[in-house]
């Protein structure tokens, strides 16, 4: 007995159908142009930070940012960090969807790396934009903190009394802004480096570990650049 898989063919459906559907049919098309035309990116975008490269419109010369992932939607302010090298100068700027103080103005800018206490400095909207403001000045502290931390938030105190906030993941931002600091030439900070201070608790384990002789060689030394620094600070007063 021979089995026939085909659909039948009725006095109604003069042509035989294929029963297979193909993967990317006709009306799927569609539906896929929109998904990928409205959806937000940030929702493809990957939640780390990114090392650009561009070129100035106006003098042609090249510049280069470390950016900061968008936070969560509906949970903070639109809020991104840049760490910017141009003309050899370091920067860091924040842009809000929002409007922060007019052009050219002064604004409050607070951050908090983990539970840190809080910092609090003045940052300046570009000459272009109400939107978007930077900081020269504090841009190599910020950085340093940057490199020290899981996570920072941010808060901004707009010209019209209200305030703008966002909590950003630090993750994957050591490499970034770390090429943007070496394309401006300057040197990081030891902690922020990844040298962690000489402590206490690791001096007496490591001497605990010398012999009695080369224990006292230590003391010597150490007593004697104890007294050199006192020296140097009575001269001072």
């Amino acid at each position: 007995m021979k089995l026939n898989f085909l659909p039948s063919m009725t006095p109604g459906n003069c042509s035989m159908q294929s029963p297979t559907i193909p993967l990317f049919d006709k009306s799927v098309k569609p539906l896929i142009l929109a998904l990928l035309l409205f959806c937000p990116l940030s929702a493809f975008a990957a939640n780390t930070w990114s090392y650009h490269q561009e070129s100035d419109r106006l003098s042609n010369r090249t510049f280069s940012f470390a950016q900061s992932p968008l936070p969560p939607r509906g949970l903070y302010d639109n809020l991104r960090l840049d760490i910017i090298c141009k003309d050899n100068t370091l920067q860091v700027a924040v842009e809000a969807d929002s409007l922060i103080a007019s052009q050219g103005s002064a604004f409050g800018f607070e951050y908090q790396i983990d539970k840190n206490p809080p910092v609090t400095l003045q940052m300046k909207t570009f000459k272009d934009t109400k939107r978007r403001g930077y900081t020269e000045e504090s841009a190599k502290r910020i950085v340093d903190d940057l490199l020290t931390g899981q996570s920072i938030f941010i808060r901004i105190n707009t010209m019209i009394r209200t305030v703008l906030s966002a909590a950003m993941p630090l993750e994957n931002a050591a490499e970034p802004i770390k090429h943007v600091v070496t394309d401006c030439g300057l040197n990081l900070s030891d902690n922020a480096a990844g040298e962690s201070a000489y402590s206490l608790t690791e001096f007496e384990q490591a001497f605990g570990k010398l012999p009695s002789e080369q224990q006292q060689q230590v003391l010597n030394k150490i007593k004697k650049i104890i007294m050199e620094t006192q020296k140097a600070l009575l001269i001072e007063k």
